[in-house]
């Protein structure tokens, strides 16, 4: 018996809840890791797993041989790591889940950088919006916004996402420019709705300045919770967005979006790396995670571009204005 091997499959049936899962996430057969786990158990002569038709509960000896064992892996980990580390570059696989819209507009993009600095590590891309079971799926981090809920995970902050509100010119066009924050709850005017994936709550645009807080959610014709989806229905005229500053200077930048209300702020997303916490920060997971901490500092310089663009057309309504077919004006930035 393999040892090593039959401690990581054991330890990997008891995170992913599935012998299943486990074989999936460990690159084995099905039956291999059954053969592992039964050699783990005759050789230590314990019953370690409870296994039914449906579902894999631990016994009270399982539940103590898995508590040392992931000490011992990450350990041994951790000493392979800095051993290796001495003589190369990091290198291996690491399985990342990131929402899409940061995935599409930030990390792929980027990904020619990291793999200029580092070649040698494959990482696992999962995209999606909705939240992941860091522990079952065997994810090493995900990259995530809003605060933590769950205690018992590892987060390291590394930074936060500032929101701008926007339209396209042709929204602009049909329904006029917002010139306050409560301009969008009236009839003249449709939002493009975000609603939560995971309980279904819409999520409020909100604005403050000079002590004056705003929340509004306003009429609308769509809601979606995906973060790509939100981007096109603004793109396509569906309604008013409030986004992610990195979201919108592309498509601002292209005359795609207008930005307005900038001088009113919105509250800031805080941003989190965020791992199991019995899992080491490997060398090929650090630099990864430093990697995209400095991603997304770059973003606060966008941001601070975003806005100062927009306040220095504030007022220019000479340079700022498109014709309606009925021959009206149009003011494109917001003179609030």
């Amino acid at each position: 018996m393999d040892k090593l091997n039959a401690m990581q499959a054991f330890a990997r049936v008891v995170e992913a809840g599935t012998f299943t899962k486990a074989a999936e996430s460990l690159d084995l057969p099905k039956t291999a890791v059954t053969r592992l786990i039964q050699s783990l158990e005759d050789h230590l002569k314990v019953k370690l797993l409870n296994r039914t038709t449906r579902r894999v509960s631990v016994t009270p000896d399982g539940a103590a041989y898995y508590d040392r064992v992931t000490r011992l892996l990450s350990d041994i980990e951790e000493l392979e790591g800095s051993v290796s580390n001495a003589r190369a570059a990091p290198r291996g696989r690491i399985r990342v889940d990131v929402a899409s819209s940061v995935a599409r507009m930030l990390i792929i993009p980027a990904l020619p950088e990291f793999y200029a600095k580092h070649p040698d590590i494959q990482i696992d891309l999962g995209v999606s919006d909705r939240p992941v079971d860091l522990i079952s799926d065997n994810i090493d981090c995900v990259v995530r916004g809003g605060e933590i809920t769950d205690q018992s995970l590892v987060a390291r902050r590394i930074g936060d996402w500032g929101y701008g509100c926007c339209a396209s010119p042709e929204y602009i066009r049909r329904h006029g420019l917002p010139q306050h924050p409560l301009d969008l709850e009236s009839d003249q005017h449709f939002v493009v709705s975000y609603f939560s994936a995971r309980t279904g709550k819409r999520f409020p645009f909100d604005y403050s300045k000079n002590g004056q807080r705003y929340e509004v959610y306003g009429r609308y014709q769509v809601s979606v919770n995906d973060g790509n989806a939100y981007m096109t229905a603004g793109l396509t005229g569906l309604g008013v967005i409030q986004a992610p500053y990195f979201m919108i200077k592309p498509h601002v930048d292209a005359g795609e979006l207008v930005p307005f209300l900038c001088d009113w702020e919105s509250d800031p997303l805080p941003l989190y790396v965020v791992y199991p916490p019995n899992r080491h920060l490997s060398t090929k997971l650090r630099v990864f995670v430093d990697w995209v901490a400095e991603l997304f500092a770059r973003h606060t310089v966008w941001q601070k571009q975003l806005i100062a663009s927009c306040d220095a057309k504030k007022g220019n309504t000479d340079a700022s204005v498109t014709a309606e077919p009925n021959g009206a004006k149009l003011a494109v930035m917001s003179a609030a």
